[in-house]
């Protein structure tokens, strides 16, 4: 365990306990959440969640923006459902990712878990997508993927990073059902 793996839990544990509050801090707080885990990850060998934390960094930037003026109007986000072209997207872009990623770990890289490593790096950013679009089904990919993620930290020895994402897969739960009752509020409401 490496104090970049505590600052990079302590702060990712905070940044989606306000996503799940739905408070635009998260954004901010999860720049720095990222920043650490550029290189826990490296130091792990899984690059391909060291390239997602890149991502990261770009996705939460625009997320911060799209929450707050990414509406209609230019006004705020709120939580929608995700609309059925962007599944087929989504479905697509995890699929084609994972293989295309997962065969250039494996075959250009030390990598410790490749197909994996390429598997869970494609989803979480399908899943970050949704997120900064405010469409509640993003919590239904965290789970999935929190889960897999706790297995592939245990394998790696990051102990801390895994009972994060244990603690993340019980928060993306509670995410899940704290904007469905956002969702419908802001439905009654129309």
């Amino acid at each position: 365990m490496s104090t970049w793996e505590v600052v990079g839990a302590l702060f990712g544990l905070v940044s989606v306990w306000l996503t799940v509050r739905e408070s635009i801090w998260c954004w901010p707080i999860g720049l720095v959440t990222v920043g650490a885990y550029v290189v826990v990850f490296w130091h792990a060998k899984l690059y391909a969640d060291t390239g997602l934390q890149v991502v990261y960094v770009v996705l939460s930037l625009y997320g911060w923006w799209a929450w707050l003026h990414g509406g209609a109007d230019a006004r705020a986000l709120r939580v929608e459902r995700t609309p059925g072209w962007a599944w087929g997207v989504s479905t697509l872009v995890s699929m084609a990712s994972t293989a295309a990623l997962g065969a250039l770990l494996y075959s250009h890289t030390d990598a410790a878990m490749p197909y994996w490593d390429a598997g869970t790096t494609s989803v979480s950013l399908v899943a970050q997508w949704l997120q900064t679009r405010k469409w509640i089904e993003n919590w239904w990919l965290w789970i999935a993927v929190d889960a897999v993620y706790v297995g592939m930290y245990i394998v790696k020895h990051l102990y801390l990073t895994a009972g994060l994402y244990a603690a993340y897969l019980l928060l993306a739960i509670v995410g899940w059902r704290a904007w469905r009752k956002s969702l419908e509020r802001s439905t009654e409401a129309v």
